[in-house]
């Protein structure tokens, strides 16, 4: 994916959970890339999940408070050989249903990682190709993207501020939406200091419905205004 100025995910900074300590920056997704696994070891398929094993691989990284934090999540993903910023971590959290970025608690982790059937390291480097493949999956994609709004959103504010919205769009959006870098641009230039659910929502079913020359948009339709006034910003611009 070309890298567009400013679309890498913003550090969450100082985000406190409770019992959790202050940290200053959590794991940040930015690449679309397959993962480049290191030093995968292969595993017996006889051996059965086992949730104590994996409880115990919880509690390899997880502090005093139960807690993968964003330090430990650091040495996590050099454990699986997976890159913080490469969004199979936004897989992975998606699939574990985690709250916050930069965060997997042991109710996270257990969940998720039972459903995986993953209980070590091994196990999950074996799984990455299957969860990069997701992202081909129309639907799959779709809850992942919707989930990304909430998974990436400050919790005490209702949107997207609009560096880490565009941030976001970039990492999903950015690799197969041809209108992706004059919808950026847009943005730059536009009022708007952050993006809501609806408008979240919205700029996917866009960015799959209508044509590059928006010939099939349909102003009466029930399109946000943010897309509104996106058509007639990128209308005008070609007239000029």
């Amino acid at each position: 994916m070309k890298p567009v100025k400013g679309s890498g995910m913003p550090v969450k900074r100082k985000r406190k959970l409770p019992g959790a300590d202050d940290h200053e920056s959590a794991c940040k997704i930015t690449s679309f890339t397959r993962p480049q696994v290191r030093d995968a070891r292969p595993i017996s398929a006889g051996k059965l999940f086992s949730s104590k094993k994996c409880l115990a691989w919880f509690h390899k990284y997880a502090g005093p408070d139960a807690l993968v934090g964003p330090e430990a999540m650091e040495k996590f993903c050099e454990d699986i050989g997976v890159e913080p910023e490469n969004i199979i971590m936004l897989v992975l959290a998606w699939h574990l249903k985690a709250a916050n970025m930069g965060f997997f608690t042991k109710e996270e982790w257990l969940r998720g990682m039972t459903i995986l059937q993953c209980d070590c390291t091994e196990r999950l480097q074996s799984k990455l190709d299957y969860m990069c493949s997701e992202l081909s999956d129309a639907a799959i994609f779709k809850n992942i993207y919707r989930y990304a709004f909430d998974f990436a959103r400050d919790k005490d504010q209702r949107s997207l501020d609009m560096d880490t919205a565009k941030s976001m769009l970039a990492l999903l959006l950015g690799r197969t939406w041809p209108l992706f870098p004059v919808f950026h641009e847009f943005l730059e230039q536009s009022k708007y200091k952050g993006i809501n659910k609806d408008q979240w929502y919205n700029v996917l079913e866009f960015s799959r419905t209508i044509n590059t020359d928006l010939s099939n948009y349909d102003e009466d339709g029930a399109w946000p205004v943010l897309l509104d006034e996106f058509v007639e910003w990128r209308k005008a611009w070609s007239a000029s």
